[in-house]
């Protein structure tokens, strides 16, 4: 369930009551809407679960080859969720084409949407400021795209 932030857990009384209170103190409910998708889910037939597991999996295999093909960034393989997380600092302190320095990824997240048209988070925002989150939960014909224009915007920063 992507995105609905809803979950549940199996515990001892204790744990549970522990997590019951921390849990209260960070949100207040979970919406109707995401409360009826997650029974769905839990009573639903898994085949398309399955399915979808199985293309991430390919997608992600697919984005880390293209990520091979991006110069000056590294990007350890993710084990879960359908995000790549690259460490990108090797553009940190080069020039966009206006003279705008990238100083961090804040500034290189902004760079390659406004010049990629391509979305992307700043990894300060998980606690890896050299970092740069990209999700692969699109289709593989718009990946590649996407990543075509990010290999594009980031060979004109000098």
């Amino acid at each position: 369930m992507t995105g609905w932030r809803i979950g549940y857990t199996a515990s001892v009384a204790d744990i549970s009551k522990g997590m019951e209170k921390l849990q209260g103190q960070f949100t207040s409910a979970t919406c109707s809407i995401a409360q009826r998708a997650a029974i769905t889910a839990l009573t639903a037939d898994n085949a398309p679960s399955i399915e979808m597991a199985k293309e991430f999996a390919y997608r992600k295999q697919h984005v880390m080859e293209l990520l091979k093909d991006v110069p000056e960034i590294s990007c350890t393989e993710p084990e879960g969720a359908f995000y790549v997380f690259p460490d990108m600092s090797s553009y940190f302190g080069k020039n966009d084409e206006e003279g705008n320095i990238i100083k961090d990824s804040a500034d290189l997240c902004m760079y390659i949407l406004n010049t990629a048209h391509v979305s992307s988070v700043m990894g300060a925002a998980f606690g890896e400021p050299n970092c740069v989150r990209f999700s692969y939960a699109n289709s593989l014909e718009n990946i590649e795209k996407a990543w075509a224009r990010i290999k594009e915007a980031l060979a004109k920063l000098k």
